[in-house]
């Protein structure tokens, strides 16, 4: 374990030894990170993804269980069928509904039209489709091109700037581009479902469980005052 001396707790971002052991005990904690947009092929994975922009994976999830129960294979030219007014009737509970129902019933026109119905594995083509940011072509190459990249959501952001892993910024790219340069190369895939769990499941934006945290040695905490990130239960060895 590599300890924090007082001038290491100065600086406000780990170096690459540290962030090394950051992701090495991430490993150890959250041996099951994943993507958990629930999808059953390559276009229910980026249409999950489009929806999830400002909702939870669980909202998303919800509501698509029923389509996706009643039509498993359900793909961009079923999209097509169900047309925009039908698609919002599926997703009216989640966040910008209107919007994303549109978005993905053009994507679901352009794939059929450039890619007859397959979604692309370049980033170029992919940023190219409507409602496709560099955000969520970062989860489609992880996921399905299992590709080293960082898509960077709201806990990837709030978690790597507490714990120091990038400098304090809201710049999600700048953010992205600093994590590339510390993650570990046999993390590289698992890097970002790593720090999504961490932030989903332990280091929230509210309560985080700092006492419990066997990264409370090397977390910078920044952003957290400090009886609240050490409020909790003795530090797990």
């Amino acid at each position: 374990m590599i300890r924090k001396t007082q001038s290491a707790r100065s600086r406000k971002r780990l170096n690459k030894d540290e962030a090394s052991e950051v992701f090495r005990v991430l490993a150890e904690m959250w041996p099951d990170a994943h993507c958990e947009l629930a999808h059953n092929n390559d276009f229910q994975l980026l249409i999950a993804v489009v929806l999830s922009a400002q909702t939870t994976d669980k909202a998303v999830n919800k509501a698509l269980a029923p389509l996706l129960s009643s039509n498993p294979e359900f793909s961009a030219r079923d999209l097509v069928a169900l047309g925009e007014k039908g698609f919002l009737k599926v997703i009216k509970s989640i966040g910008l509904a209107p919007t994303k129902a549109k978005n993905s019933v053009a994507l679901a026109h352009q794939l059929i039209l450039l890619h007859d119905g397959r979604v692309p594995l370049e980033r170029a083509a992919l940023e190219d489709l409507p409602g496709v940011g560099r955000k969520t072509a970062n989860v489609v190459l992880n996921v399905l091109a299992g590709l080293p990249t960082m898509a960077v959501d709201t806990h990837v952001a709030r978690v790597s700037v507490r714990m120091g892993l990038v400098t304090p910024t809201e710049n999600r790219l700048l953010i992205e581009e600093q994590l590339l340069q510390v993650v570990p190369e046999e993390c590289g895939r698992l890097a970002h479902h790593l720090l999504i769990f961490h932030g989903r499941y332990f280091c929230t934006a509210r309560a985080p469980k700092c006492g419990e945290c066997k990264l409370l040695n090397l977390c910078r905490q920044v952003g957290l005052a400090k009886d609240k990130a050490t409020e909790k239960s003795p530090v797990r060895r």
